[in-house]
């Protein structure tokens, strides 16, 4: 596909006024805020009525923000004929069901076997949408989630997708396996969530952090562990991991928020020996993207997707229920 400068237009509603432009921008576009950052400073965005303004310009309700994309390089990874999980496709969008372990796109040495790279082979299109690294990719689960994840295959869905993901009109919904019995059994977790100030890689919550919402529902109770369905109202880098080990119920397996032995001190011995017997069987967080509901972005039809449980997590399921 030729890529071409792409002009986009944005009027910003009461909900956003006050927002950072960049981040305005990066919400409205799917791109990076470093991306939109440069775009800014180099004079591709502009508030019509002649203002040139800089990242941290606070957006009023109202206001039409121009930004002009230049052209998309190519990526610098290759395709690769990687067996994806399709769950649907058409002419404007896919849903594809990640396995764990799979990254979603390029990124901290992580530049071949990922999604993006198996996405650009089976969809020739995908160079010209999105961005450099992240083809096609308007939102994202962590490498050891697995799980549906929705595609752009051209630019207006890629617009499209992103500003409802932005205006929550994406519903994502999650199955996971907790430590202990979340009381109430159904409740919402509002805590901002930002960089951890020591462990660069990690998320944690902090007062200046970014808004991140999570609801949760007590779905199956066992002796140590409970299911949850969870929905996420925000989609913040490990919301639901960093959320459910804030309120003392980490996600069962996770090795990076808490989830593994250091939950087994004040059980009994015999809940201790089944837990380390659990644990043994599965490497990652017990996090599952589920099921996905949105109305297709250009033909308005409602879509609906379901993804089981994996071999993994079902096989822990399975042992729990006897």
């Amino acid at each position: 596909m030729k890529n071409t400068t792409d002009i986009r237009s944005y009027t910003v509603d009461e909900d956003s006024s006050g927002a950072r432009l960049d981040v305005f921008l990066a919400e409205q576009t799917g791109l990076s805020r470093t991306r939109i950052k440069s775009l800014i400073t180099g004079g591709n965005s502009e508030v019509v009525g002649g203002k040139k303004p800089k990242p941290s310009y606070p957006v009023e309700q109202g206001d039409v923000i121009n930004i002009t994309v230049p052209e998309i390089e190519e990526p610098d990874f290759l395709p690769e004929n990687i067996p994806l999980d399709i769950i649907f496709e058409d002419e404007h969008l896919l849903v594809v069901n990640k396995p764990a372990g799979m990254v979603v796109h390029p990124g901290r040495g992580n530049f071949t076997g990922t999604l993006a790279s198996g996405l650009l082979y089976h969809c020739k299109s995908l160079s010209g949408v999105g961005e450099k690294l992240r083809p096609g990719i308007v939102h994202r689960i962590d490498m050891d989630t697995s799980g549906l994840l929705v595609v752009a295959l051209n630019s207006e869905a890629h617009g499209l997708l992103s500003e409802m993901i932005r205006k929550h009109e994406v519903k994502r919904i999650y199955t996971a396996l907790v430590w202990g019995h979340p009381d109430p059994a159904s409740g919402t977790i509002d805590a901002p969530l930002g960089r951890h100030p020591s462990k660069g890689i990690l998320q944690t919550v902090i007062p200046s952090g970014r808004e991140a919402v999570t609801h949760y529902t007590v779905t199956a109770h066992y002796d140590f562990l409970s299911k949850l369905s969870i929905t996420l109202e925000t989609g913040r880098t490990h919301q639901i991991r960093v959320h459910l080990a804030h309120i003392g119920h980490h996600v069962f397996g996770d090795p990076y928020y808490g989830g593994r032995d250091e939950r087994l001190k004040g059980f009994s011995p015999d809940i201790r020996l089944t837990a380390k017997k659990l644990l043994k069987n599965i490497s990652r967080q017990t996090l599952h993207a589920e099921r996905l509901e949105f109305s297709h972005p250009v033909t308005g039809e409602d879509l609906a997707f379901e993804a089981p449980l994996p071999d993994d997590i079902l096989s822990l399921v399975t042992v729990l229920d006897k």
